[in-house]
């Protein structure tokens, strides 16, 4: 998985393959850009050959010495063990194509099976059969991601109000922003009893601040019929937000953002498409096993891309929380992660890796052109991630 390997992402797909046949996988850290070592089977090697995915066959005495070189005290390297393919879910409206979203594109491109839910299937209680949810580009504050302004007249955006109106009706709530409201509660319930949840662009700050704003009305009345609570901002409980604290929501319906926990407005003063670069944190792989796991590239300086949330303001995230991708210089976190209950979350701010500012109507990104994309291995390290266990060593 280093400058070598001919398809990255494919090579996901390959080793979620494999893991479907109950196959365990050696999964090594910091080894050649984070490879996984697996048992020869003529069939594996086939569908590497099918896929384009570089490979190959090395000797049991090969592999032992590879194991003894990660071993070492002084390497930063480690073996963690993939044992089960995660069963997956993406939270996202029916009407929604593929690419539409970074990670359901991925998932396709990579040809990793996922189920789509939306609102009725997470009310219902499906969420705890599932090991690792990601959340679509979802607005969870019912402000029908504050589009108003610009395309209140535009058949998709009518269309998704209907549609939103139709099923907050349906499941017995008067508001989009109380349905949304017991959805990510649903969520929060789902991380704490053990589950993964992965999250991108407007579903990050969205979330945290939907659960701050619990029993409080802070959306306008183009967006759910009546004014905002006018002291709103006050009434903010930041002890129910699972990532960030201190935020100020934005009031303004005609204003684009949805708080200050994203920088997009700010940034843009200093950060444009050409020095746009977030720096992935070197972890202590015999330590940090998740975050080490979680940055596993061949590149560590990866390409920014914007978003409605592009990154996060790092004076606004909790303590607890760890940072794993920043721009230090501009104060901002892209890539995050913590845990939560018996559960882990991972935030990744911006939109699409591979499309620097995407636009509403703009053609979706091929990843048959980006099939070494530094930028999407990060969101396929979490695909991952519920699979794995660390390797217990032989005494």
């Amino acid at each position: 998985m280093d400058q070598t390997q001919t398809n990255h992402l494919k090579a996901y797909g390959i080793a979620f393959w494999v893991l479907e046949k109950d196959i365990t996988i050696e999964w090594l850290l910091n080894y050649r850009g984070g490879s996984y070592l697996i048992p020869y089977y003529q069939e594996i090697q086939q569908e590497c050959v099918i896929r384009d995915v570089a490979n190959q066959v090395i000797t049991d005495v090969q592999a032992s010495a590879i194991r003894q070189e990660i071993a070492k005290p002084d390497v930063n390297m480690d073996v963690m063990e993939l044992q089960k393919a995660p069963r997956v879910a993406v939270y996202s409206p029916k009407n929604k194509q593929p690419w539409d979203d970074a990670v359901t594109l991925a998932l396709t491109y990579a040809e990793i099976p996922y189920d789509v839910v939306y609102d009725e299937e997470v009310m219902s209680g499906l969420l705890p059969t599932y090991d690792w949810l990601h959340l679509h580009h979802e607005d969870f504050t019912g402000q029908y991601g504050k589009f108003w302004a610009h395309y209140r007249q535009y058949p998709w955006y009518k269309e998704d109000v209907k549609m939103s109106e139709e099923m907050a009706t349906k499941l017995g709530f008067s508001k989009v922003s109380d349905l949304k409201l017991a959805v990510a509660k649903k969520i929060n319930e789902f991380v704490l009893g053990g589950g993964y949840l992965f999250a991108m662009c407007s579903a990050t700050d969205s979330y945290d601040v939907a659960l701050a704003a619990d029993q409080v009305d802070i959306c306008d009345v183009m967006f759910d019929g009546d004014p905002m609570d006018s002291e709103a901002q006050k009434k903010l409980d930041y002890l129910k937000c699972m990532v960030f604290t201190d935020f100020k929501i934005v009031i303004n319906p005609v204003e684009y953002e949805i708080s200050n926990i994203d920088v997009t407005n700010v940034r843009s003063r200093v950060i444009n498409e050409s020095n746009d670069y977030f720096l992935l944190f070197d972890f202590s792989a015999k330590w940090d096993h998740i975050p080490t796991m979680l940055c596993q590239n061949h590149e560590q300086l990866i390409k920014g891309f914007m978003g409605q949330t592009t990154a996060f303001d790092e004076d606004l995230i909790k303590p607890n929380v760890v940072i794993m991708g920043e721009n230090k210089a501009a104060g901002e976190a892209r890539y995050i992660h913590g845990e939560y209950g018996k559960g882990f979350w991972t935030f990744y701010g911006g939109h699409d890796p591979e499309d620097y500012q995407h636009k509403i109507g703009d053609p979706p990104t091929e990843l048959t052109l980006h099939p070494n994309s530094p930028g999407y291995r990060l969101i396929l390290n979490n695909i991952l991630f519920p699979a794995a266990k660390k390797k217990k060593r032989k005494t």
